[in-house]
């Protein structure tokens, strides 16, 4: 059974209660531990920035030439924060009871009501290190409004909320850089982590520009490495984000949970061939004022402007009167994608739905959509040609983020001992499904509120050990088995390019492990892996040599690591005999078409051990809930 080392007491004293009772380092044995930050986005700059103001040596790590190209820069809509400025009646439980709810009731209450709690600091220390939210006309802070919620929490940069909090973070962890506490290695990825006597001891990593294996000592080690959703190969993420960080790590006897959780954004542009190699997000908080719709009669290819109103079917406006389009990501996704299989797509390749602003620009004019809007809306145009303005959006589903991730316990601490993961890279906060502006929220919570407090309980008691040596036998026998994985990539010379076998494996898992799953699909799936796994350590191709800058030997790692998530994935989705968020059986959905839980024999957190090779083994999390009592989710 596993520990998830939750407080005892009143769930709202829960986090105050365990920050004055765990152990402490005193600010000047901080400098005597060495830190290691994995990954520079919102979880690991932020993380990186205080731990060395609090004291402690930093080694930050990314593949990236800048920390300022993680991924966190792409988030657009904005930030939750139970702030509850416009005074709807927002408070820090109703974000914690949405949150709650949003997952369908598949996350632990007491790291989600510490999130809520937190949300309300992060907005503070944000504006205080100046990033420009949007504002009221008389200067206070704005608000709007996400799907999963009946009040308006989430503060935004217009379109660019991600990117002007990572550049805060930025800025934090920059300083520190400056003043010699952060030691920042960039083109660097983490190939593997080192443990000696079960406890992670540092990390080997390859530079990416020269080839060259080295090891990094640390007494603590922090993956703040994000999702895995580029296991499908088409999706949001950027084309450089991975599981492999977290991969290696699991390998090592991290457990992974919940690995089939993954949510499929509703607002994204239809793919337009089947060469396509990236998808591109459109912003969450569109639907705020934009309306999707389809026509009502099937095989209809009318233009929109043609379509009167009798013939469009404002179909989650129809089905969920009381959120209507903004109904949680997981609830417009299937709502979409039952109107496209039942031949209402629209567009050139009929792959999409229709989202219109035509109602919001009579009702606000022009001049409030685009401030609102107005780069979401120029990008859309710059991609697709088309003028929002003027034509309704093409929308459709599309991979965006991974609710699963390594297990951790309250504290932020994997299985292995030192080992701790952050922000998307593990599972805790957002069950089977995550509302949306709720990653930055998640990620800055860890890294600027929560790592700083328990770390020093897992380092309080090692104080005086030097850091295990780089030529230790743990570390040495670790760079042994990374430069052979890495040689051997190049060694099988077949005929097959990375990209073929991404692409392919990315065309099982959407069509037997995306939006709608079924036992025999998901067998199906794990047969077509294993034997396209086969293929791959048989006939892929990888040209060059390990000692230069080689983007097809990185990316060889990264897809044999998909590879092997991808199997787990669809283990973890056939042995989860139910529906909840993200994850939804066909077998198991109501009349109407929802997802059915299975509360009696599902309730809990499935965590996979890595079982070298062989299947994985399950060890199960139970999660109580006695302050948000789980029901049937309606949007209705």
């Amino acid at each position: 059974m596993l520990d998830a080392r939750i407080p005892s007491g009143a769930i709202n004293e829960h986090w105050d209660n365990h920050r004055d009772s765990i152990s402490l380092v005193s600010p000047a044995n901080k400098r005597r531990f060495t830190i290691i930050v994995v990954g520079t986005g919102l979880a690991g700059a932020s993380a990186a920035a205080t731990l060395a103001e609090l004291g402690y040596r930093v080694k930050a790590y990314t593949f990236h030439d800048s920390a300022r190209r993680a991924h966190s820069i792409a988030a657009q809509g904005g930030i939750n924060a139970a702030k509850n400025y416009p005074n709807d009646g927002d408070s820090i439980h109703r974000l914690f009871y949405d949150t709650v709810k949003g997952g369908d009731y598949r996350s632990r209450e007491s790291n989600v009501y510490r999130l809520a709690q937190l949300s309300v600091e992060i907005i503070d220390q944000c504006t205080a290190q100046g990033v420009p939210f949007a504002r009221e006309y008389g200067g206070l802070l704005a608000n709007r409004s996400f799907g999963g919620a009946q009040v308006s929490r989430t503060f935004y940069a217009r379109g660019q909320t991600g990117q002007q909090l990572l550049l805060g973070a930025y800025q934090a962890m920059m300083r520190q850089v400056d003043r010699g506490t952060v030691e920042l290695h960039t083109q660097t990825e983490m190939l593997d982590v080192v443990v000696k006597d079960g406890r992670a001891v540092g990390i080997v990593t390859r530079d990416l520009v020269s080839g060259e294996i080295a090891s990094h000592p640390g007494h603590a080690v922090l993956l703040a490495t994000g999702g895995y959703s580029n296991v499908f190969y088409l999706s949001t993420n950027a084309m450089k984000s991975n599981v492999t960080a977290a991969w290696r790590a699991h390998r090592k006897g991290a457990l992974f949970a919940n690995p089939c959780y993954t949510q499929i954004h509703p607002t994204c542009i239809p793919a337009s061939d089947e060469f396509q190699s990236k998808l591109t997000l459109m912003s969450e908080s569109l639907r705020n004022d934009g309306r999707i719709w389809v026509p009502v009669r099937a095989g209809d290819t009318r233009p929109p402007d043609d379509i009167g109103e009798p013939d469009r079917d404002y179909y989650l406006e129809r089905r969920y009167p009381a959120f209507g389009n903004l109904v949680p990501r997981d609830v417009a996704s299937r709502a979409a994608k039952v109107e496209v299989d039942r031949g209402k797509g629209v567009g050139p390749l009929a792959n999409g739905v229709y989202l219109d602003f035509d109602e919001a620009l009579r009702r606000l004019g022009p001049g409030t959509v685009r401030e609102r809007y107005g780069n979401l809306l120029d990008m859309y145009q710059r991609i697709t040609g088309e003028n929002p303005y003027e034509t309704p959006m093409r929308i459709y589903p599309a991979m965006h983020y991974t609710m699963g991730g390594l297990w951790v316990d309250y504290n932020l601490m994997t299985t292995i001992p030192g080992l701790y993961a952050l922000g998307e890279a593990n599972f805790s906060d957002h069950g089977a499904n995550r509302l949306g502006a709720s990653a930055l929220m998640q990620g800055l919570a860890d890294g600027y509120f929560v790592i700083p407090y328990t770390l020093g309980d897992y380092l309080a008691p090692h104080l005086g050990e030097g850091l295990v040596p780089g030529d230790d036998p743990s570390f040495v026998e670790t760079e042994r088995r990374v430069t052979a994985r890495t040689e051997g990539y190049l060694s099988i010379g077949g005929s097959r390019s990375v990209d073929w076998f991404h692409r392919e494996l990315g065309k099982v898992l959407w069509e037997y492990c995306g939006m709608e799953r079924s036992a025999d699909g998901l067998r199906r799936a794990i047969s077509d892996i294993d034997s396209l796994k086969e293929d791959f350590d048989r006939d892929l191709r990888v040209l060059g040599t390990s000692s230069t800058l080689n983007q097809s030997l990185e990316k060889a790692g990264r897809v044999d690591d998909f590879l092997q998530l991808a199997r787990l994935m669809c283990v973890d989705a056939l042995h989860r005999e139910e529906s909840c968020g993200g994850h939804f059986r066909v077998e198991h959905q109501t009349d109407d078409g929802e997802a059915r839980r299975d509360d009696a024999n599902f309730s809990y957190v499935a965590a996979w051990d890595w079982n070298d090779g062989h299947e994985p083994v399950l060890h199960r999390e139970p999660l109580t809930f006695d302050h948000v009592k789980p029901a049937q989710r309606s949007y209705r």
